[in-house]
């Protein structure tokens, strides 16, 4: 986070403090990271959405971040399943400016997708990735990061069923699994829209890649974000890119 000497000792640290809202998310089981953040601010809005879904919400950080983004009318539903997150999560957003437009709701999104009568234009996830294997000691930590409760092939299926045809699924992955995703998407009819890789640092390689798929073929729109620079600072582009959300 960027911050000033003169408001570090006024920072809370029970979460993350960003310009115009905090995000507690000491009962989340994944804490704010600068995946959430990344996907949060770089999510294309157009066609301008009236109706977003935030599928696995967490502590509600992307769902606020979008709210921040969009106006008034464009309602932001938040999902999320585990108990404390969702507590959490509805907490953070009725203290925000924008808890008249942001709703949590505490659901699986297999059983949402089949049950809910919404469509959205825009749907963001920040998606469990690890492959099932060796299991965290935090039962809730250890669904959040894998694919054990939640596949890619069922998220993309729960997303079709919920997006309207024009609309757009944004995701932030690994490069490795978002490679993964893509294979999957393109069998199951997706259409990758949006590609931006991110790296660390000047020459080295892409670590992750934010996606925007679609149901509906057309353009694909390549972009490259690095992280830092040389010196280690953050880039300037990064910078542009969150300068609404970070402290300065």
């Amino acid at each position: 986070m960027m911050e000033s000497p003169g408001q570090k000792a006024l920072l809370r640290r029970d979460g993350f403090t960003f310009k115009h809202f905090f995000a507690a998310h000491d009962r989340c089981a994944m804490k704010v990271g600068t995946d959430g953040v990344l996907l949060g601010a770089w999510a294309p809005l157009c066609p301008s959405p009236r109706r977003i879904l935030d599928i696995g919400t967490g502590c509600g950080l992307i769902a606020l971040m979008l709210a921040q983004r969009t106006g008034e009318g464009v309602i932001i539903d938040a999902l999320e399943l585990d108990d404390a997150a969702a507590a959490q999560a509805a907490e953070n957003c009725a203290l925000s400016p924008w808890g008249d437009r942001t709703r949590v709701i505490h659901d699986n999104i297999l059983t949402y997708a089949l049950s809910s009568t919404e469509r959205y234009e825009l749907i963001v996830s920040n998606p469990p990735y690890f492959p099932v294997g060796i299991p965290c000691r935090d039962i809730g930590r250890d669904r959040a990061r894998s694919t054990t409760t939640l596949t890619h092939e069922h998220l993309l299926d729960a997303a079709r069923r919920l997006l309207r045809p024009e609309g757009l699924f944004m995701l932030v992955l690994p490069l490795s699994i978002g490679e993964q995703l893509i294979f999957q998407a393109r069998r199951q009819r997706w259409f990758v829209r949006y590609r931006t890789e991110v790296a660390d640092n000047p020459g080295k390689s892409p670590h992750r890649i934010l996606l925007g798929l679609s149901p509906t073929e057309g353009e694909t729109c390549y972009s490259a974000l690095t992280l830092r620079d040389g010196d280690r600072a953050y880039s300037a582009a990064y910078r542009a890119l969150t300068a609404d959300f970070y402290l300065g």
